[in-house]
């Protein structure tokens, strides 16, 4: 368990780590390879339904600063220098996209034993300033996220949230959309020695009356296997297997069916990320 209550999307990250990560409809393929002088290179494919992306991105790292460099598929050249704890407790983060010359923009993350903070700032004459914090514990944690638009003068965004945790469950209470959706989730570890755990997330929409409840699972077959499964309110079901079959390269393949539409063709995932 970490040191202190973390940052504000550290609400619910578990539950929705373990709900909606890895599992995909499209295929990836990554691979990354290091210099001599220690950069990192990787190059991602996409290939969604007749439509390829591609990026190429590079890392150095150097002390306590790290520079990522992304190109992808449209010349977008996306840059970001992260310095780590330049003052104890603090991040700072820089990015900008080339041509995008109203892209600029600064973060600080400062996080104590009793609060984490984020804000940022874009580099332009009316920018988007967001912030967001949270104060509290290991266990228990009480956050807001903000965002507001100084060419207009309102907010374009404000949520709460409250996390609960202890050393088996996380329970969280987001407050999203102005207030409009509610989300609740829920993340217990079952058994340590397996990754076996049990998560769900129920969402409702005020303005629409809608409710969206997702459970899932997970257990890993060996040290080196985990499998997945979730299940919506839709009767929406999605399955993955995870081998890592060396160190750090994954293949993943997943796999979506909707119960209430067997007709139709389910949807299948690849993903490969091949690492040194």
């Amino acid at each position: 368990m970490g040191k202190g209550p973390g940052l504000y999307s550290d609400i619910g990250k578990k539950a929705r780590d373990l709900l909606y990560k890895d599992y995909q409809s499209d295929h990836k393929f990554t691979v990354t390879t290091y210099t001599s002088s220690g950069v990192a290179i990787t190059s991602t494919g996409i290939k969604k339904g007749d439509l390829f992306l591609a990026d190429i991105s590079s890392q150095l790292k150097n002390k306590n600063i790290t520079t990522d460099v992304k190109v992808d598929t449209n010349s977008n050249l996306l840059t970001t220098i992260t310095i780590d704890e330049p003052a104890p407790g603090l991040k700072t983060i820089f990015s900008f996209k080339v041509p995008d010359q109203r892209s600029g923009k600064l973060e600080l993350q400062y996080q104590h034993e009793h609060a984490g903070i984020s804000t940022s700032l874009g580099f332009t004459a009316n920018p988007i300033v967001n912030f967001s914090g949270v104060v509290g514990s290991n266990f228990v944690a009480l956050g807001t996220d903000l965002s507001f638009d100084t060419a207009t003068g309102n907010f374009t965004k404000c949520n709460a949230g409250l996390s609960y945790t202890n050393s088996d469950l996380i329970a969280s209470l987001t407050v999203n959309d102005k207030g409009d959706t509610l989300s609740a989730s829920y993340y217990h570890t079952v058994s340590p020695l397996t990754s076996t755990a049990v998560g769900a997330e129920l969402t409702h929409s005020i303005s629409s009356n809608e409710n969206i409840l997702t459970i899932g699972t997970q257990h890993a077959l060996d040290p080196l296997t985990t499998v997945k499964a979730r299940l919506n309110n839709y009767g929406k079901v999605s399955a993955l297997i995870q081998h890592e079959w060396r160190p750090k390269s994954l293949f993943t393949i997943s796999g979506e069916v909707d119960t209430k539409a067997i007709e139709k063709s389910a949807k299948v995932g690849l993903a490969l990320a091949l690492k040194p």
